[in-house]
Order: structure tokens, then sequence, then C-alpha cells
């Protein structure tokens, strides 16, 4: 990529590259700019072919020329999109010779949040969940969200729910901030999902009374929990109606349920559980495969 430093301006940027899931992908940053009053930027990348360098060969401008132009063509496709759903929408764009991973994670310095598909063709060649995307997910500066062609916003959604997961850890706090910020923001109710499936009944209790009795003092403490960690966010978003879900069952599975008919599902890269300094957590990249709608991932140096 070239020496020369890109910004995002705190802009909402998304990877560009043709693809179904890009094109799901352009569509909800569309959306989601409107909604949030911010401007985008589209972002590509592209990379001269490996034999090019062999044995000491110089590519001819005209191949950077070429590439350059078919990366061209992708921005203004996507801005063609942009301009289709809003015409009010700022829009930006930058084209970079390197890998996508470094110019998504040098932009992620400065956006707002990433948007990414979670498939990709051409200019953004592998981009598939564990190579590019999950690269981009578990390092970026600010929140990446995955968008696979197969979970984007349609109109039985699009009024759907925000999604977070909250485990009292600090990373589902910041989670919890972003969650209610683009709630707020799209007039949505948010969903706050917490799990505790992870909590163990004392296997020396006999009787099933017993075992009913603990279990329930165990759930009242998990809905105590989780109404204790959404006070403060009650208080700055008072706006925001609030569904709250306390489940006794895996997290993947409570959280895959309650987000059938959200239009974003919004989770810390890692949880409770997790081991320190983890970039993914077991719940984050299975979500990132399996959740019917966008996911948004939220990294604890996340602005």
């Amino acid at each position: 990529m070239s020496d020369k430093k890109v910004t995002a301006d705190n802009a909402i940027v998304v990877a560009v590259d043709g693809s179904e899931a890009s094109v799901s992908a352009v569509a909800w940053a569309a959306n989601a700019a409107v909604k949030r009053g911010t401007a985008l930027k589209l972002a590509t990348a592209y990379t001269m072919p490996q034999f090019m360098y062999a044995d000491g060969m110089v590519p001819p401008q005209e191949l950077y020329d070429e590439l350059e132009n078919e990366a061209l063509d992708k921005i203004n496709n996507a801005r063609e999109q942009v301009a289709q759903f809003s015409k009010d929408i700022p829009v930006s764009h930058v084209i970079a010779e390197g890998t996508p991973i470094d110019l998504l994670l040098e932009l992620s310095e400065t956006a707002d949040m990433i948007v990414m598909g979670s498939r990709g063709l051409g200019g953004l060649s592998g981009l598939v969940l564990g190579s590019v995307s999950s690269a981009v997910v578990a390092h970026s500066h600010c929140p990446v969200v995955v968008v696979r062609k197969d979970s984007d916003v349609t109109n039985d959604t699009k009024y759907g729910p925000v999604v977070v997961g909250v485990d009292g850890s600090e990373i589902s706090r910041k989670a919890m901030e972003y969650a209610f910020r683009e709630a707020d923001a799209r007039k949505a109710t948010l969903r706050a999902v917490h799990s505790w499936a992870d909590a163990q009944v004392q296997s020396t209790l006999v009787g099933l009374s017993a075992v009913q009795s603990q279990l329930d003092a165990l759930a009242d403490q998990e809905r105590k929990m989780l109404e204790d960690e959404l006070a403060p966010f009650r208080e700055k978003y008072p706006d925001v109606e609030i569904e709250e879900v306390v489940d006794r069952d895996r997290p993947i599975q409570t959280l895959k349920e309650n987000s059938e008919d959200a239009q974003l599902l919004v989770l810390g890269s890692h949880g409770r559980g997790g081991f320190k300094g983890m970039l993914l957590g077991s719940t984050s990249r299975a979500l990132l495969q399996y959740a019917p709608c966008p996911m948004m991932v939220v990294r604890p140096d996340a602005r």
C-alpha cells in the first residue's frame, strides 16, 4: 500500500469489491449513514499479480492503470447504489495498492465504524470469515459490522430491534454503549440478552425442589445483574425502549434466536469467560458465521 496516510475522518467506511455481500454491505452502510447523519467512505484495494515480481520484473504502468480503473469502476457502482438510496449522503472514496486488511485497519484508526461483506471478490479477494474479515474484526480500532449476502436488513427486519449481548464484563458495557447509540439513532427497541447457562447448580443438592429453589435464586440474581448493567444506559438514553431477555441456555443459541427479527446484533469481541488478551471469543466467532442479521463486533480499545 502507498506510504501516504489514509484517514476516514469519522465516516462510516464500507469495503467495496462488487461481490453480493459487498452490495449488501453498501446498502446497510448507506442506511446507517442516513440514520446517523454521517458521511460514507467507500474503500477498495488492489494488488499486483505475484508473477509480475518474478526475476526482478517491473510491472508496466499500463497494468497499474488497468487495475486502478477496475477498482474505480467498483467504487462508481457503489456510489450509484448509495445515490439510489439517498442523494443526501456525503460520499468519498479511497483506492489503495496493497492488501485490504492493511487499508481497512488504517482507516479504522479514524473511522466511526467499518462495514464489510462476509465474502468478497476481485479487489478484496479472499474476504471470507477466517481471513480478511476476521483479521479486520480482530484488530480494528473501531467497531466492525459484518453483513452476509443472506443476512441483509429486509422489509421484515428493518424496523426490528437492536440486540446486544450482556454478560457484565467491561467489553460488554462497551458493546452496550454502541448498541444503545444505534437503537437511539434508528428509533428501535434495544433488546438486551443475557444467558446464564454457565452458572452451575451445586451437585450436592438432593431433590428436585432444592434444585429448583437454587435455579430460581440464580435466575433472580442474573436478572438483577442485567438490570444493574442497564441502569446507566436507561438514564443516558431515556427515549430508547428496552426489552430484557434472561435465559438459561447457551449464549450462542440464545443470541441467535433473539436476533431472528433484528436489524443488528452487537457483541463484544470476547465475553466474560474469555481468555485474557483473546482477540475473538467463541461466541462472537460462531455468530459471525451464523447470526441471522448483520452483526457489529466491538473490541476493548474501540474509540
